[in-house]
């Protein structure tokens, strides 16, 4: 098993920052891909971005592409999501989630979920 759990999220004017960590325990971190996916009021859940288990591969949705950078620490079980030039359609609960491959991850069929962490960009 893995457990996730999230932090960071918060208030935020549009054009601010925000990073997001997800904290990983149990099973070994460093074996597994991770990745962010938000999801807005009435709307689906969809990714965001994905890192191999390296860090050396990474992934990113269109939207986010130039603004979001995520990483991840192997060393502290962590991963991040650096988000720059916010827009209130950013505005989502976002979650991590891990997987054995970066496709699995990104294809929202992971098997390990954290709860969230709400983000809300104000105009």
């Amino acid at each position: 098993q893995v457990q996730l759990v999230e932090s960071g999220g918060g208030l935020v004017q549009a054009g601010g920052s925000l990073r997001l960590s997800c904290a990983a325990s149990g099973r070994t971190f460093s074996n597994y891909a991770m990745g962010w996916f938000r999801q807005a009021p009435g709307k689906e859940r969809e990714f965001v971005a994905a890192v191999s288990w390296s860090g050396g591969n990474k992934l990113y949705a269109d939207s986010v592409k130039g603004r979001f950078t995520i990483s991840r620490d192997n060393a502290k079980n962590t991963v991040y999501l650096q988000m720059n030039s916010l827009k209130p359609e950013d505005t989502a609960v976002y979650s991590c989630s891990a997987d054995k491959t970066i496709i699995q991850v990104m294809s929202g069929v992971a098997g390990y979920w954290g709860q969230g962490t709400q983000v809300t960009v104000s105009s």
